[in-house]
């Protein structure tokens, strides 16, 4: 049975499905908008590609494929320019659209091309990967990386439609799905109590009975923020909240080199970070730092850097986030476990003694 619920922004609103299997679903809707004269592309990597070949087969038939490397990588400017190539190669108009298959890599690029392309063409995002689910399909945020940081170049562009088979997470190797389990802990802490104690009593495994409701509770929960403050501008809280843990995050990704980390053992890194930023602030204690390190580790993912980093690198690339105000970082921090705030004017001393916490030299 498919779980159905839709994101409401007025006009750019759109469903979200989730089903053991969504190809019987992305092939009628590619049926339907070939009917109707709309030309289909189809995005992914190569990792995908290699794993799914039957189900790409079954969902797009002869639809024009462009398959890139996989990894963060992927995230650049010369490989965006090879997807408005593709796209251009292969004719498509602006009644066309690209079908994004694959994880939070390939949902941003592919989201961000639809964006540029043509001034705007229609997406869909088929997301592969737990932290793609949960996460980076939902709410509309694309963009690439630059020498200067990560997702410094990009555009709010909503997809048609979101399709989550949580059957294709078998496929996913430990280390990737430990990775999205960072982002479904994120919202444990920054708005859902009872789903926080539910990962510290059971971890969650890709066998577990409740893992498709979990996805569900996890997008309903960033479904509900991005409705409130869709484009980001709210002055305090809204979809900066989403952020726990990465502007320590992204900041561990483009010092150790993009890859070094998958994004999400750097954000539960960052959430550790963030966790012991809370409580210089006096808003959480010890045992709720404990806690947070525990659920970490216990989803087999790092608490703390595995080798150090220069405090410094670290802090000049937190001065490059997009979320910095008035040339400080702008932090997300824990009022209590399942409450998050955002926090200006955070000393700078601060920051450094939570990074150093977690492995920075």
């Amino acid at each position: 049975m498919a779980e159905l619920f839709e994101v409401n922004l007025g006009a750019r609103s759109y469903p979200i499905t989730i089903s053991g299997d969504e190809t019987p679903r992305i092939r009628t809707r590619v049926q339907e908008l070939t009917a109707a004269g709309r030309k289909v592309a189809v995005l992914t990597d190569r990792n995908v590609a290699a794993t799914l070949t039957g189900a790409l087969d079954a969902m797009f038939g002869a639809a024009p494929r462009l398959v890139v490397e996989a990894g963060e990588g992927a995230k650049s400017p010369e490989v965006l320019a090879r997807v408005w190539d593709f796209l251009a190669e292969e004719r498509i108009d602006r009644g066309g659209v690209l079908f994004a298959v694959g994880g939070g890599v390939i949902g941003d690029l592919g989201g961000f091309a639809a964006a540029s392309y043509l001034r705007g063409i229609e997406f869909y995002q088929v997301p592969t990967t737990l932290l793609s689910m949960v996460d980076s399909s939902v709410g509309g945020k694309t963009g690439i990386n630059i020498a200067a940081g990560k997702n410094l170049v990009g555009a709010f562009h909503q997809p048609r439609a979101v399709y989550i088979a949580t059957g294709v997470l078998a496929t996913l190797p430990t280390r990737e799905f430990a990775a999205g389990m960072a982002e479904v802990i994120k919202y444990g802490l920054l708005g859902d109590a009872a789903l926080l104690a539910q990962l510290e009593k059971t971890p969650l495994t890709v066998a577990s009975a409740e893992l498709p409701a979990v996805i569900k509770r996890c997008c309903a929960i960033k479904a509900r923020v991005v409705e409130a403050d869709e484009f980001e501008t709210a002055k305090e809280g809204g979809r900066a909240l989403l952020n726990l843990g990465h502007t320590f995050g992204h900041a561990i990704e483009r010092v150790a080199g993009y890859g070094e980390y998958l994004h999400g053992e750097a954000v539960a890194i960052g959430l550790c970070a963030a966790a012991r930023l809370s409580q210089k602030l006096g808003l959480i204690g010890p045992a709720e730092v404990a806690r947070i390190d525990a659920v970490v580790a216990a989803h087999k993912l790092p608490v703390r850097l595995r080798a150090p980093l220069p405090l410094a690198d670290l802090f000049a690339a937190m001065a490059r986030d997009k979320k910095v105000r008035g040339g400080l970082p702008r932090f997300v921090v824990l009022q209590k476990l399942g409450e998050a705030a955002t926090q200006d004017g955070v000393p700078p001393a601060l920051a450094e003694a939570a990074f150093r916490e977690v492995g920075a030299a």
